[in-house]
């Protein structure tokens, strides 16, 4: 009986280093297919915290169903290896684009399909790393094997948790990036055939196998656009006229019969048809208050609301000096002050002399600033996940109390109290706690429905009986008084207060909006 003797320790050769690299590749190539699941799923469904916490938990799950199956696999280890790749290549690297079809033309499948796809991946990616370890082991002793192993796989993954929010995902969009990782996969999959070349049985039809996953990679890569694109225009219904992926979101307007729409991670931000219903009720309210009580306000901030509208509306008065725009997202600002059709929608009001933008987290700035405003315009998307949610919150609102003047008014958008009513109140609930007086008030969006927004300040609040700026076509100073009066579906109701350590407003959110989805 012959027993395997243990290498001796000695430098990398070059079977050893390619291998090693090969783990690189691989931790980095696994990464960014749970990476790209989660982002679609949050894009998707919502709640990106609790979309990628079950995406990567449902990954690291199906790593291990891998690392436990790969005990049973004894012979032909290169082989073997080769097949699993070649898999990954394909499964992975069409995951996104196979994901936007689903989400498309049938959305029903997409949850099942998105957690099988990531069951499948994971499962194969948990397959590989036991085989390289073991095919490792003819030339490593075993206490180099597993520290070196551990070192490039955690730094595969270091390197793609870092560039795929900062440059893959902007500049390649989701599809592109994993065809990009795919074709990676494939790559190492026809290094394992030539390394290997003397110990695979039936090179031919590995190799052919090979070279079908590559020609099918290259065809998505070169379709990669209109498969999006077909995508979107299905899901969207309208035309896809603009789409692009920041860091932070997936950024699409469409143009249809009535006129752009903006969807900002598939959720609907505004319509060119009636988006002045809404900005008109989110500025005017606050802006006629403070000039009927002396004089126009002449400092305004605009948190979010990185499309100008909102921006635009507050431009109307000639008193004011300043107006500071806080956006989080550049590729908002950017599109809304370069391209032609959005800057005829916000009336250029990105490029006045009189807007300052800031491209940062409205939570730090307030934090960080010492400025005083007159009026503060909050235009922040709904709370459906934690990281918007924070800018709902008890502490939010004592940020904003701090940055308000005396004599000041600020101003929140906030939901519909008539399909989330208990989301409603909670957010003047939370004002409140603050510190704030409120003063909440509605009007109805056909794109929307019935529409929320809250008044908040240091001094009351009496809605404006004067003239409003010209060129209005909602507001009058007789039916602005209106929007404050509630009927009895949309009352006050008792609420909890929404902190940073409780964030339940996100959860009553996706509860209410929930309801009316199914």
């Amino acid at each position: 009986m012959t027993t395997e003797t243990e290498p001796t320790s000695h430098a990398p050769g070059p079977v050893e280093i390619a291998l090693l690299a090969s783990v690189f590749l691989v931790a980095a190539c696994g990464l960014v297919y749970e990476l790209a699941a989660a982002a679609l799923a949050s894009y998707v469904l919502g709640d990106s915290v609790l979309q990628f916490s079950t995406v990567i938990g449902t990954y690291l799950f199906a790593m291990g169903i891998g690392s436990w199956l790969s005990r049973h696999i004894e012979r032909q280890l290169p082989a073997q290896f080769l097949r699993i790749e070649l898999l990954i290549a394909l499964i992975g690297g069409l995951l996104p684009a196979l994901l936007f079809l689903a989400n498309a033309y049938l959305p029903g499948a997409f949850r099942g399909l998105l957690y099988g796809l990531v069951l499948l991946v994971g499962t194969l990616v948990g397959l590989e790393i036991p085989l390289v370890m073991r095919i490792l082991r003819r030339h490593v002793v075993l206490k180099d094997l597993v520290s070196q192993v551990l070192t490039f796989d955690y730094l595969g993954a270091l390197a793609v948790s870092i560039a795929f929010p900062l440059w893959l995902v902007p500049q390649l969009g989701l599809a592109r990036t994993g065809l990009l990782f795919g074709l990676m996969n494939a790559a190492v999959a026809f290094w394992a055939l030539w390394l290997f070349r003397h110990e695979i049985r039936a090179r031919a039809a590995h190799a052919a196998s090979a070279v079908l996953v590559l020609a099918a990679l290259l065809v998505a890569w070169a379709l990669a656009d209109r498969i999006t694109t077909a995508a979107e225009d299905r899901f969207f219904e309208d035309k896809v006229v603009l789409a692009e992926t920041s860091p932070w979101q997936r950024i699409v307007l469409t143009r249809g019969p009535q006129g752009h729409r903006l969807f900002l991670n598939g959720n609907l931000q505004f319509a060119e048809s009636d988006e002045y219903r809404y900005h008109e009720a989110l500025v005017h309210p606050v802006m006629s208050a403070y000039a009927r009580g002396g004089g126009a306000p002449r400092r305004v901030a605009v948190l979010g609301g990185g499309d100008g509208m909102a921006v635009r509306e507050v431009l109307r008065y000639p008193g004011v000096q300043q107006v500071t725009l806080v956006e989080l997202d550049p590729a908002m600002t950017r599109l809304f002050s370069s391209d032609a059709a959005l800057r005829r929608l916000n009336a250029d009001a990105l490029r006045s002399p009189r807007v300052q933008i800031v491209n940062t987290d409205a939570f730090r700035w307030l934090e960080e600033g010492i400025d005083m405003f007159d009026v503060i315009v909050v235009d922040f998307p709904d709370p459906t996940n934690f990281s918007v949610g924070k800018l709902y919150t008890e502490s939010f609102y004592a940020l904003l109390s701090r940055r308000l003047s005396a004599s000041g008014f600020a101003v929140v958008q906030t939901t519909s109290p008539l399909v989330a009513r208990q989301s409603y109140w909670t957010v003047a609930t939370t004002i409140e706690a603050a510190g704030l007086r409120t003063a909440p008030y509605h009007a109805h969006v056909p794109s929307f429905g019935e529409w929320g927004f809250i008044v908040a300040s240091h001094r009351p609040f009496t809605p404006s009986v004067t003239p409003l700026p010209e060129g209005l076509r909602f507001l009058t100073p007789q039916t602005l008084p209106l929007l404050f009066d509630f009927p009895a579906d949309m009352a006050r109701m008792t609420t909890e207060v929404n902190r940073l350590s409780n964030q339940v407003l996100v959860h009553t959110y996706e509860t209410e909006w929930g309801k009316v989805s199914k």
